[in-house]
């Protein structure tokens, strides 16, 4: 068996660990869980690195659980937070839980043979009958209010950063959380919680309640990887469109494939550890080669499609890696075709765009883009000469006649057509 916290340090995935743990993963196979609130349908990269641990966990022996906080995601977690988060209905979280489910299964193991089979728990199923008195008597009665003061989590509220302060039910929260392991370690044998360097403060009140709870002889846990950023120093995952989603109706594959291709040279290096199952000898291989040539951009090809592979298929990065060559290969209209909307649209996100009317369809090009409302070119003139020197392009095809017509058979996906003046200058044209 491999050593799971050797593992995480050549990775760069660790960040602190309670004495012990490193000892209690070499004598036996332990059962570890990191949990996440389905506050959203989809979990975006910046889950990843905690999802990443759990994969690791398992290929290293052990069994990973991953907690979908339907009952905390009632409420709302105060870490790394400055405002209250809105609160969901059952319906809603329990859509967005299967969702999420389905996410997970693509890096975890639920069907394994053997006793380290992933498993998929959900805090509402023993939360859901849990009174407040009973709360209160099982849990409350363990946890000083000073021991909970204590967190930087809710110093940080408490202390004016914050716009609202604390609301009880987020001071509730790392007591929840804390039954959570409790629950867990007396059902699943669980001992030990795995998450972000954030959740540290609501991590150890798990472990002091179960030792308060059960005895100092309990042995309980937890492990937190960094919170990853850029070398910039700037979050991790965040564009200027927002997040990097897992599900494709929120980022495109394609899209998704082009954010890991564009990270930094020292990005990639410090990613591709993080979020492939690569080894260290294939990692250190890549990373000599790209040293030797880096704009050939060694690790960003190799980082972005393991990521793509594993989030979404190898049909989906092949495709990627095609939409990304039609701005700068070679490239036909039946590969622009094949295209879905949404990657077609990402593809050309940020050209000049032109909307002209069915009615006009059937014109010679020459017409229409030196039109008003299709300026590609600035005169009938100038068009005519880029013709003649092959450096106009409709759908990727070269226009040696001007006065071609432009029909409704040259419209991509029944209403796009996309225009070309010389080698970069693409502009997309939409029919309406």
């Amino acid at each position: 068996m491999k050593n799971f916290i050797e593992e995480l340090k050549w990775r760069g995935m660790l960040a602190q660990v309670m004495p012990g743990a490193e000892e209690l993963l070499q004598k036996e196979m332990v059962t570890a869980y990191l949990g996440t609130d389905p506050t959203a349908d989809s979990l975006h990269i910046g889950h990843l690195c905690g999802i990443m641990m759990l994969r690791h966990l398992q290929r290293c022996g052990h069994k990973p659980i991953i907690l979908v906080g339907g009952a905390t995601g009632m409420i709302g977690d105060p870490s790394g937070k400055s405002q209250e988060r809105n609160l969901l209905d059952t319906e809603t979280l329990y859509h967005n839980q299967e969702c999420i489910k389905a996410q997970v299964a693509k890096f975890l193991d639920f069907e394994a043979e053997g006793p380290n089979a992933a498993e998929m728990v959900n805090n509402y199923d023993w939360m859901k009958d849990f009174t407040f008195l009973d709360f209160a008597r099982t849990v409350g009665k363990h946890i000083t209010v000073n021991y909970m003061m204590a967190k930087d989590s809710v110093q940080q509220r408490l202390n004016g950063t914050a716009r609202d302060g604390l609301s009880f039910t987020e001071f509730t929260y790392q007591l929840l959380q804390g039954y959570d392991f409790l629950h867990l370690y007396q059902t699943k044998n669980c001992k030990m919680q795995l998450g972000g360097n954030d959740q540290w403060g609501n991590m150890t009140t798990g472990t002091e309640l179960i030792r308060r709870t059960l005895g100092n002889e309990a042995e309980a846990y937890a492990l937190t990887c960094p919170l990853i950023t850029k070398a910039d120093g700037k979050k991790f995952g965040k564009t200027e469109s927002g997040n990097i989603w897992l599900d494709r109706n929120r980022t495109t594959p394609y899209k998704f494939y082009q954010f890991w291709l564009n990270v930094s040279d020292d990005d990639a290096e410090k990613y591709i550890k993080i979020f492939t199952s690569l080894e260290k000898e294939t990692i250190d291989a890549l990373v000599e080669e790209h040293k030797q040539d880096p704009g050939r951009r060694i690790l960003q090809k190799r980082l972005a499609q393991e990521v793509t592979v594993m989030v979404h298929s190898q049909e989906d990065y092949d495709m990627a890696v095609e939409a990304s060559g039609i701005l700068f290969g070679k490239s036909t209209k039946e590969n622009l075709a094949k295209l879905d909307e949404q990657t077609f649209l990402d593809v050309f996100e940020g050209v000049e765009n032109f909307t002209i009317s069915a009615d006009q369809l059937g014109q010679p090009a020459v017409e229409i883009l030196t039109s008003d409302t299709c300026k590609v070119f600035p005169s009938k003139g100038e068009m005519r000469k880029m013709v003649q020197g092959g450096g106009v392009s409709i759908n990727k095809e070269k226009v040696t006649d001007q006065n071609r017509p432009i029909t409704s058979d040259d419209l991509i996906g029944g209403k796009y057509i996309l225009a070309q003046r010389g080698k970069k200058n693409y502009y997309l044209i939409t029919v309406k």
